[in-house]
């Protein structure tokens, strides 16, 4: 059952997937519409599970999940992971890969491979102020307080 995201309770799960580059406006219109398609069919054990999404920045897409009525099963999450890896193929594009980290420089959201943000802090580039997408929140509540924060203040810190 499709939910707007913004109805859904602090307490819901959430996966962030983030994106090696921008989606066109274009592409984010026919995402959000498979988005809504997959979500109003999504299950689990024959239950409807109560779900929505958003997308940030043209880069990530956030689908959270109220585990009241029902939560997600092994099959549930298997189901999502392939919707996301043909959202992949069919727009060429890395949603899955969580070696890389994506942080603000101004007002732009950068992508990198984890070892190139590394060598950016140890030269200086990027620091404990800079603002960093911590992608391992597991609710909506961490979500809206904790996913773009100073990398001094998420995993990220151990290399600034």
């Amino acid at each position: 059952m499709l939910v707007d995201f913004s109805k859904l309770p602090d307490h819901s799960r959430v996966w962030i997937y983030q994106c090696n580059r921008s989606f066109t406006d274009d592409e984010i219109a026919e995402i959000e519409q498979q988005l809504s398609s997959f979500l109003k069919e999504w299950t689990a054990h024959g239950s409807e599970l109560h779900a929505g999404f958003e997308i940030k920045y043209k880069r990530f897409i956030i689908i959270g999940l109220d585990q009241t009525n029902a939560s997600a099963s092994g099959c549930s999450i298997d189901a999502s992971v392939h919707f996301i890896q043909s959202l992949e193929q069919q727009y060429e594009v890395s949603l899955l890969d969580r070696m890389n980290v994506s942080f603000k420089q101004g007002e732009y959201v950068t992508y990198k491979p984890l070892k190139d943000f590394k060598k950016m802090a140890k030269e200086k580039a990027v620091s404990k102020n800079t603002i960093v997408f911590n992608n391992l929140v597991a609710t909506k509540l961490d979500y809206l307080e904790n996913w773009e924060v100073p990398a001094s203040d998420s995993w990220h810190a151990r290399f600034v």
